[in-house]
């Protein structure tokens, strides 16, 4: 029975993504317009995640203007959608510059074409899917370490459409020898570097709220000397127009004081991604937990110490 849910869920994204393909960009636009208001004001979709996350990350704002943010926040969310599946067909070698600028391109290349392994650190800010098939589409491969999808159709379809632009795809359990030796190759690896990490990550302020972090991220860089890039695709005036950017890198290699540690590392790229974000706030996914209750977390942790 799961099964057939499954196989019916699939179904039904893969032909609204069909259908998204097949009209212009500006129809879609237009079509997501309503989808905005269904969400907003008849669904009312994750209110209370978005009104506390904005309202903790812009105090100064009053709340017209953080519900005229929620309402640009959605916008931007059916826009990402409709330019994953207009960018395979539309941005080529041949045009990208029509659809693309870069900021920091030499340092950006740099180290995307050095022997070195690099770690390209972004977050859920702009459109960081087709930032990663803009990088396909140079020749530059790149791998990622993800957890597979619940419905293992959406999965299949989903890491098909990524694999076909040059990235790799690896589950998180199971491959470590093929991340290590990627790494060892002088791969680049693709992570983001704001998802929840639950009690057993680091906590680090961002937006001026202490939000669990992963280590992976600054494990790779400091193990294996590779280069940490953070990095963003920032959509500009009109839909499928980007800025793909270097925020700012750091070498290991060069005894900054920021690679210290893992956690002088980690606190370093948080700050970068905020600053992204502050440029652009209604392009950063408010909408999901990514500040998940940190007292629970530390009192189950305390607990769990004592009944050892």
């Amino acid at each position: 029975m799961k099964q057939l849910a499954d196989y019916f869920v699939f179904l039904v994204c893969r032909l609204l993504f069909a259908a998204i393909q097949a009209i212009s960009i500006e129809t879609a636009q237009r079509i997501s317009r309503p989808l905005v208001w269904l969400a907003v004001d008849v669904l009312r979709i994750r209110h209370d995640v978005l009104d506390e996350n904005l309202r903790h990350a812009f105090p100064q704002l009053r709340a017209d203007a953080v519900n005229r943010l929620v309402r640009r926040h959605w916008e931007h969310l059916f826009l990402m959608i409709i330019e994953i599946a207009h960018a395979e067909r539309k941005i080529h070698l041949t045009n990208w510059r029509n659809y693309i600028r870069f900021r920091a391109k030499r340092e950006l290349m740099q180290h995307l074409l050095s022997d070195r392994p690099t770690v390209l650190l972004s977050g859920h800010f702009g459109n960081f899917e087709v930032g990663g098939q803009v990088l396909g589409k140079f020749g530059i491969p790149t791998f990622t370490i993800a957890r597979p999808w619940d419905n293992p159709y959406l999965d299949r379809f989903i890491n098909s459409f990524r694999s076909a632009n040059g990235q790799s795809i690896l589950p998180k359990k199971g491959s470590a020898k093929i991340a290590e030796q990627s790494m060892n190759d002088g791969a680049a690896l693709v992570v983001l570097g704001d998802q929840a990490a639950g009690r057993k990550g680091i906590w680090v302020d961002f937006f001026g709220r202490p939000a669990s972090t992963h280590k992976a991220m600054a494990l790779y860089s400091l193990s294996y000397k590779a280069p940490m890039v953070v990095t963003y695709t920032q959509r500009l005036k009109k839909p499928l127009t980007f800025e793909v950017g270097c925020e700012a890198s750091v070498d290991p290699a060069s005894g900054a004081d920021t690679c210290r540690d893992v956690r002088q590392l980690t606190v370093w790229y948080t700050e970068q991604l905020e600053t992204a974000v502050r440029r652009a706030p209604e392009q950063y996914w408010w909408l999901h937990r990514r500040w998940k209750h940190p007292d629970k977390w530390r009192r189950r942790k305390t607990k769990n110490k004592r009944a050892a």
